[in-house]
This record gives structure tokens, C-alpha cells and sequence, in this order.
């Protein structure tokens, strides 16, 4: 929910400053802008005033890993927080599983508090994964992969080198 806009919005090609940006992708512009003032409590994005001014990265998109991003819009909720639902609850017994069954208690039986860690485990794995990745994947290239994706859907079916 909070990277697109900020991938959109810092390549200048695309143009229009933040009412043009929330236009095109939809957004109220308050909510744009409560995304780039985010990004500039952060230190991710720089504010300028005056005729000229607007918001720009802070240092180059290269240097700017797309977690770096998640986490200041996520608000300290966590990295990978917002991603999606769990697959398993974090203690067994806790709560529903994602099967929607009410969780097993440890007694009851052995095998679904099995199943229940093993989902628990995999689940902190997989987290860990994606966060790593998220880590080293930048801004740049995630740009570079939109604009790729972009253009081998168009009509001529393009190639994007470079």
C-alpha cells in the first residue's frame, strides 16, 4: 500500500507533483501526503520549499533498500507486518489457525500442536526470508523491474535494456 506511491513518485518522468501523483494513482492527496511525511521523519526523502521545491529522495535510489521504505510506513509495525495474515498462530492454543479450526490444546492432541509449530516455524522462516530480501532490494531496481514489466505488457511487446 505505501511503496507503490513512492516508487511512482520519485522518478521524474513521471511528473506532476504530489496532486498529479495522487491522481494518477488513485490515492486522496492526503494520504500521499501522510506517506511522504513518513518517508522525511524517516530521512528517506528530503523537503523543499519555495518555487522549485517538492520532495526528493535523500540519497540515491540505489542506496535506498525497499525495506528501509516498508518500515517507515509501516509505523514500527514490523516489516513484513502488513504482507498478509499468519500462517499458524504464534503459541498453540492460542487462537484459530489459518484453517479457520480452533487451535488444538497441548493435551488434546499431539499431532495438531505438531502441525501447529511446524506452521509457527515455517512461518518465522519465511519471514526472515523476505525480510533479507526486502533488505537487499533497492528502490532502483524494484523501478527498474516496474518499468521492465511495463513495457514487455505494451502493445509492441518492448524490451527495456538498461
Amino acid at each position: 500500500e505505501g511503496l507503490a506511491p513512492v516508487v511512482a513518485f520519485f522518478w521524474p518522468h513521471l511528473g506532476g507533483g504530489i496532486d498529479g501523483q495522487a491522481a494518477a494513482q488513485d490515492l486522496p492527496q492526503p494520504m500521499l501526503e501522510q506517506l511522504l511525511l513518513q518517508l522525511r521523519r524517516s530521512g528517506l526523502v528530503e523537503a523543499r520549499r519555495g518555487r522549485y521545491g517538492g520532495y526528493r529522495l535523500a540519497r540515491p535510489a540505489r542506496e535506498i533498500p525497499v525495506a528501509a521504505v516498508l518500515e517507515a510506513v509501516a509505523g514500527g509495525a514490523g516489516l513484513t507486518a502488513p504482507l498478509q495474515a499468519p500462517l499458524a498462530p504464534a503459541e498453540p492454543g492460542s487462537q484459530a489457525d489459518s484453517f479457520g479450526k480452533p487451535a488444538a490444546e497441548p493435551e488434546a492432541n499431539g499431532e495438531a500442536v505438531a502441525e501447529e509449530r511446524v506452521l509457527a516455524a515455517l512461518e518465522r522462516r519465511l519471514k526472515r526470508a523476505l525480510e533479507r530480501e526486502l533488505r537487499d532490494l533497492s528502490l532502483e531496481e524494484l523501478h527498474y523491474d516496474q518499468r521492465s514489466w511495463q513495457e514487455s505488457l505494451s502493445n509492441d511487446g518492448g524490451l527495456l535494456l538498461g
